[in-house]
């Protein structure tokens, strides 16, 4: 037995129809409108985000001000007070040393003796030349005298008379000129004896038994070098930017890396009073006292000193710097957040921070590694706490 067939269902009316086609119109606008507001919003964010990425994020700093007193430390060449090499004054050759290296010796002190044969001979020839000479001298002067005796009889004349004072007056000369050349090889003999110049130290032997000598000043002709170390002098080249701070008188501390537990006082005695036009640096000499010899010339030394500094000048790290065509820069910022470029006047350059001489205040807040698009006026975001970095 079959099922009798379902009825049709009942047709939908006009207004349910309606009612439908309004509820999707709703949803319709509802979603055009949660669209548009979306976009609208989106769009918003990325506009702030674009806004905040394009302003600049900086970080500043104070100036600070220059400190009290500064150490400026530079290397200094030590010197011995009073240093000479010792040459010869005669040819011969070195019959005998009596001071080697590291000898102290007195003014006058014998270093060595040199044999000078030739010397001796030219010595023994002037003294039978003077003896010649005086000779002929006694004789001339006795003729002399008896013609003027005659001469007042009117037994000779005149003309023979003055020939024979003319002729005691040359033999008087060639007395004279043949003593001075005696005294002249005399003290030649006297330079077979090499002798100290003054008290010190034998610091170079550059000679030996046997060697030949030569008389004279050459390249490695000097038979010793000596030495007062007793007071040493420190010469030191300041640069320009302190050389007004250095004085005579004023004291200094060394520092040689062979005593690193101790330092030694020196005081400036001399300075060039003009600067080295190829480097721009003062030459400045120290003196130290060395009574213990314990410092060496020819050391190394690092000089240490003590310089006041002006008060009223601030200092900046060296990267907060522009370098444009109108000068140097430094960009601060301002209390509404907008860069002031400020032009500056610098003074002494130590490496990592550099003085500024005017064009900035100690209450600025400078920009430390400021962009090189950064301009006058730009408005920027400080991530880091003022004065602080």
């Amino acid at each position: 037995m079959t099922d009798p067939p379902l009825p049709p269902p009942p047709p939908i009316s006009d207004a349910r129809l309606r009612q439908y086609a309004w509820i999707a119109l709703v949803i319709a606008i509802v979603l055009a409108v949660w669209g548009i507001v979306s976009r609208v919003g989106a769009r918003d964010a990325l506009s702030r985000q674009i806004a905040i990425t394009a302003v600049a994020s900086v970080v500043t700093v104070k100036p600070t001000a220059a400190p009290g007193s500064e150490a400026l430390v530079l290397p200094g060449s030590v010197q011995a007070n009073y240093e000479a090499p010792i040459y010869a004054r005669t040819n011969g050759y070195l019959r005998i040393w009596y001071t080697d290296i590291g000898t102290p010796v007195k003014k006058g002190q014998l270093l060595a003796e040199i044999e000078s044969p030739e010397v001796d001979q030219q010595l023994s020839q002037a003294q039978a030349d003077l003896a010649t000479a005086e000779a002929n001298y006694v004789y001339a002067k006795s003729t002399d005298v008896r013609w003027q005796g005659l001469l007042a009889t009117e037994s000779v004349s005149k003309q023979d008379a003055e020939q024979r004072a003319g002729d005691a007056a040359a033999k008087k000369a060639a007395v004279q000129s043949a003593a001075a050349n005696v005294a002249r090889l005399r003290e030649m003999e006297s330079f077979k004896r090499v002798l100290a110049p003054f008290d010190g130290v034998v610091t170079q032997r550059n000679t030996d038994i046997g060697a030949l000598i030569n008389a004279g000043q050459g390249p490695g002709a000097a038979l010793f070098r000596v030495a007062d170390t007793h007071r040493l002098r420190i010469y030191v080249s300041v640069p320009q930017a302190y050389a007004s701070s250095i004085r005579p008188g004023m004291d200094a501390e060394l520092v040689f890396t062979e005593h690193p537990d101790k330092h030694y006082i020196a005081t400036v005695a001399f300075t060039a009073q003009a600067l080295d036009p190829a480097s721009r640096t003062l030459q400045v000499e120290l003196q130290a006292e060395n009574p213990r010899r314990e410092l060496f010339p020819g050391a190394y030394a690092e000089v240490h000193f003590n310089l006041a500094a002006a008060a009223h000048i601030l200092r900046v790290p060296a990267n907060a710097v522009l370098f444009r065509a109108e000068g140097l820069l430094l960009a601060a910022v301002g209390g509404d957040h907008r860069v002031r470029l400020k032009r500056i006047s610098q003074g002494r350059d130590f490496g990592s921070s550099i003085e500024v001489l005017e064009g900035i205040d100690a209450a600025d807040d400078i920009v430390i590694n400021p962009p090189d698009s950064i301009t006058d006026g730009a408005l920027v975001q400080v991530v880091g706490q003022p004065g602080k970095l």
